[in-house]
């Protein structure tokens, strides 16, 4: 709160150049804002002037309603480091570090820089700065009384694609709030960032600290995250807030992970005997909340991509139709020796891909789920083919003894199943990368370079290969993006943990320091997730095939309880990423920057009602900075 009413009284009195003197920090950070000369605008009942379009008016009723009833105070602003005491001068120790450089200072100083200033900024001992008499704000520059929304296109349909821009300008002495957008969908994202701008100047008055001026677009169309309701349930009102932190931080796409070898829990009319393995009959998506679902998502710009994962990954339900068409659903998941497992978790079970029935039932299913989401995609999976697991399938074992190999079987289903699914509803088809990639199954054939492949293996590496050949590529690279990594492991019987001295102590070892049974430790911090740069290494027409990232959060250990602290607030560093990137405007690294920013956000979240969990103590949010590793604060722009 310090530095909050210290920010505000700069703006009141002019001490301070606004973009410096401003408290709100808007994530994710806008292309392009710039701050006008100090001086406040009220903030009253708003109106709306606009196209008369359900989504804009319903979006503007939601932003107002924010604001007014969450009276927003800025939990965390930004400020330099405060100068600390030198460490003692001996030999072979550093001298101290002054905040205005970040470089030792030759007299062992701090520099005259980072004395105290009459913005309340920490003196140079140390001490906290002397909170400034609060201002009540009694000379505004303006009333803000109307929001003016101009949109060129009002029957732009929520589509891969879709033009997100927007500006929005705010000038001195005026009363009204000038909002242009291609779209209604670039007009949402201008009342999301406005209901960040409006906060409460600490006297329960709604305010804009200054002019503003924002020019905004997203680098990327693609910007998500993935649930999995597969492994455990998860319920409309935790999917509900879900999209409310993506709306609030500009994802636009809901990568969901329907089903999986563990349980069945949509219905399907054309087969309702599928979801007898959902885990019960509470637990199902029926069409009716699928599409309560997707008209929430599409209230707040958010595109719901499904998946349905084929021909992996299967056992619930597709067994209910035929169990000939399976394999492997009754084998040993590990078969107690690793060399032979049939799946990579329990339970297995992979559809049979040399089995005609297999055609027509996945026929089924996806023409009925492809009429019931309305977006021009599909994701139909493809990861993790194990020819283990087809050793119990006596057609395959033919199709083997005969000299074909696993990329000829994975291929039969790419020329079989694609044609198929294209003949019931031609969407653009989504697919984990292994069926082009993958070192021990990858497709030997012909695969349509109009399948959008998501990436999630070997990074940088993978992303290269993938464009290189052609492909659109989502980014959900395992090493930065996968939520649900470093949590330890959670099969049972596992006699791994049983180790009661670690047996090498020069090297990490699997309950010293190694991955504790998490195949993709360590934990993804928010920083790990910023700082990714994925397209480096990529030519020019290789980075025009990135559509974007999407953050996995794969559901083994996940359920309604934890699924949003294990979500929030780290998909808001990735929507900055991919929104407008993590550098700043000298090509450097602004991780750092992005520090309060997303310490603020994720309070935001909380009071919105997303329980996002919390990133540092609070006593980081009251001091900027002083939870960093390096006072240096250009130790990121360094290539690691």
């Amino acid at each position: 709160m310090r530095n909050f009413v210290s920010a505000l009284a700069a703006v009141a009195a002019g001490l301070i150049a606004p973009a410096d003197a401003v408290a709100v920090n808007p994530l994710p950070k806008p292309a392009n804002i710039t701050w006008g000369k100090p001086g406040a605008f009220a903030v009253h009942r708003l109106e709306l002037k606009a196209p008369n379009h359900h989504v804009l008016q319903a979006a503007f009723s939601r932003a107002t309603k924010a604001f007014s009833e969450l009276n927003w105070i800025p939990q965390a602003t930004e400020a330099p480091p405060r100068p600390f005491a030198p460490f003692p001068n001996q030999p072979g120790f550093a001298t101290s570090i002054p905040v205005s450089t970040g470089k030792p200072s030759s007299t062992g100083k701090p520099s005259s820089t980072a004395k105290a200033s009459s913005t309340g900024k920490p003196s140079s001992t140390g001490t906290p700065p002397k909170r400034l008499k609060r201002q009540q704000f009694a000379n505004y520059t303006g009333t803000l009384t109307t929001v003016n929304v101009q949109v060129e296109n009002t029957h732009a349909t929520l589509q891969h694609g879709v033009d997100e821009s927007y500006t929005l300008d705010i000038k001195a002495g005026s009363s009204t709030i000038e909002i242009k957008a291609k779209t209604v969908y670039g007009a949402l994202h201008a009342f999301t960032t406005l209901q960040q701008l409006v906060i409460n100047d600490g006297s329960h008055r709604l305010i804009i600290e200054a002019p503003v001026s924002i020019k905004d677009a997203p680098l990327y169309p693609v910007r998500g995250i993935m649930i999995d309701s597969g492994r455990n349930f998860l319920s409309k009102k935790k999917i509900y807030e879900q999209i409310d932190g993506m709306a609030l931080s500009k994802l636009n796409v809901l990568h969901w992970h329907i089903v999986d070898a563990q349980s069945w829990p949509v219905q399907i009319d054309a087969y309702p005997e599928m979801t007898e393995d959902a885990y019960s009959p509470n637990e199902v998506y029926t069409h009716a909340i699928l599409r309560d679902i997707i008209e929430y998502a599409g209230a707040r710009g958010v595109r719901v991509l499904p998946e349905i994962d084929m021909p992996g990954h299967a056992s619930s339900g597709w067994k209910q139709i035929d169990i000939e068409m399976m394999s492997c659903i009754d084998s040993w998941w590990s078969n107690d020796n690793w060399a032979t497992h049939t799946a990579v978790e329990p339970n297995p079970g992979q559809l049979d891909i040399l089995n005609n029935k297999t055609y027509e039932a996945t026929g089924r299913v996806y023409k009925e789920l492809a009429a019931i989401f309305p977006d021009n995609w599909f994701h139909i999976g493809g990861d993790e083919l194990h020819m283990n697991c087809y050793n119990f399938s006596n057609p395959i074992k033919k199709f083997f003894d005969s000299g074909k190999s696993m990329g000829d079987l994975y291929q039969a289903w790419v020329d079989r199943a694609i044609p198929n699914f294209r003949r019931h509803a031609n969407k653009t088809l989504v697919m984990w990368e292994d069926v082009v990639i993958s070192p021990d199954a990858a497709a030997t054939g012909v695969v349509p370079k109009d399948i959008v492949m998501q990436s999630w293996n070997n990074g940088l590496t993978n992303i290269f290969n993938l464009t290189r050949d052609g492909y659109r590529v989502i980014v959900s690279s395992a090493d930065f993006m996968y939520l649900d990594c470093g949590f330890g492991g959670w099969v049972g019987n596992d006699p791994r943990y049983n180790v009661m001295a670690n047996p090498n102590a020069t090297i990490p070892t699997f309950n010293y320091g190694g991955p504790g049974g998490s195949w993709c430790a360590p934990y993804k911090t928010w920083q790990r997730i910023y700082d990714y740069d994925f397209t480096d290494g990529l030519s020019e027409k290789q980075k025009s095939l990135i559509q974007g990232a999407i953050a996995p959060l794969w559901a083994e250990q996940v359920d309604d309880v934890v699924l949003s602290s294990k979500m929030w607030p780290r998909a808001a560093a990735l929507a900055e990423l991919v929104w407008s990137g993590n550098r700043d405007a000298n090509g450097n690294k602004r991780t750092t920057e992005l520090t309060q920013r997303i310490l603020n956000f994720r309070e935001y979240l909380v009071k919105s009602g997303v329980q996002a969990a919390p990133l540092m103590p609070k006593f980081c949010l009251k001091h900027p900075h002083e939870c960093d590793l390096y006072l240096d604060q250009t130790a990121l722009h360094k290539k690691a």
